[in-house]
């Protein structure tokens, strides 16, 4: 099926900015770039009947949910449900438009709207890692993934946070239109025109919030020397603790064990070295504390869910290149 036309559900409860980030890829004439139009539609209950969004604005859909069928595309943006859950006449229009042949993509918690309506079931998917336990607990028959950025299963694709939706919207624009027309649009937005849906929506803080007065300054020293080898007895001594007392003490005040919080820390290093610098692999892999490319390389796919190169390559930042370029 050609993606031509594009129906946006709307209604009560609607989150304005992941509204927006369908509109800003699908409902923007872009003719002027070489970028086909799409014939964008925005379906609410009632057309020329105001819906309230989430920040107390309303917002005038054009169409009711009867244009969502037909649609090649039906676009659902996050959208809280009421007391009553969602209208049964959206989620029989979603089925409708399923079965006839729509994909169906979800931005965030739109992923719960879908779920309503009976499409997650069996299917692969995702929704905001805030989010993910209570999708499984509600569509038990549903495989939620909660690490991914998105999921594509062919004719349903889910995305995590607002940012991951706009991936997500580009991953399609990219599946049916091509890459030439993607990067236009991502160049538009001034966003990567490419992020692998298998990459982490989450990674923890590198210092606790909530770590004590007494305890930081370990964690503190740690992170500022992170090339050294540390081990759990090294780290212990050097707090004056017992090797338990102190992987107990950890524990108690991070989340989780000492050297997988340290290895976490030199991915999180290694990463932000990768964004900002030049370094080859080799020498990241030296200064935070990995050693060799190899292990980096394990540890960092774990964590970021793709490899360093592939990272580079998408996020580090151009004037890196060129700045070294004018001072070789």
């Amino acid at each position: 099926m050609p993606l031509v036309s594009v129906a946006a559900m709307v209604m009560d409860g609607l989150a304005v900015f992941e509204f927006g980030v369908i509109c800003e890829v699908f409902g923007i004439d872009r003719s002027d770039d070489g970028v086909p139009n799409f014939d964008f539609t925005v379906c609410g209950p009632v057309a020329g009947k105001p819906v309230r969004t989430s920040v107390g604005a309303t917002l005038t859909p054009e169409s009711d949910f009867g244009d969502l069928v037909g649609a090649d595309l039906v676009a659902v943006p996050a959208i809280s449900a009421g007391e009553n859950g969602y209208p049964a006449e959206a989620l029989e229009a979603l089925r409708t438009a399923a079965a006839n042949g729509s994909i169906i993509l979800t931005v965030c918690s739109g992923a719960f709207v879908v779920g309503a309506a009976g499409l997650l079931d069996g299917r692969p998917c995702t929704t905001h890692w805030m989010h993910a336990d209570e999708l499984a607990r509600m569509y038990p028959t549903a495989r939620v993934d909660r690490n991914v950025l998105y999921v594509d299963d062919g004719n349903l694709i889910t995305s995590a946070g607002t940012a991951a939706g706009i991936d997500a919207c580009l991953h399609l624009v990219r599946r049916e239109l091509g890459s030439e027309v993607t990067n236009k649009i991502a160049r538009r937005m001034v966003v990567p025109p490419q992020r692998d849906g298998g990459q982490r929506q989450f990674i923890e803080q590198p210092i606790p919030v909530r770590c004590s007065e007494r305890f930081a300054p370990h964690l503190d020293w740690i992170m500022a020397n992170l090339h050294k080898p540390h081990t759990v007895t090294t780290l212990a001594r050097r707090a004056n603790m017992s090797a338990r007392t102190f992987a107990r003490r950890f524990v108690e005040e991070t989340g989780t064990t000492p050297m997988q919080w340290v290895t976490d820390q030199r991915v999180l290093y290694a990463r932000r070295m990768l964004e900002e610098t030049d370094l080859d692999i080799d020498r990241i892999a030296e200064r935070s504390g990995f050693g060799t490319a190899t292990l980096l390389r394990h540890h960092f796919r774990r964590v970021i869910g793709v490899t360093p190169s592939d990272y580079r390559r998408r996020f580090c930042c151009p004037d890196v290149h060129t700045q070294d370029a004018r001072t070789a």
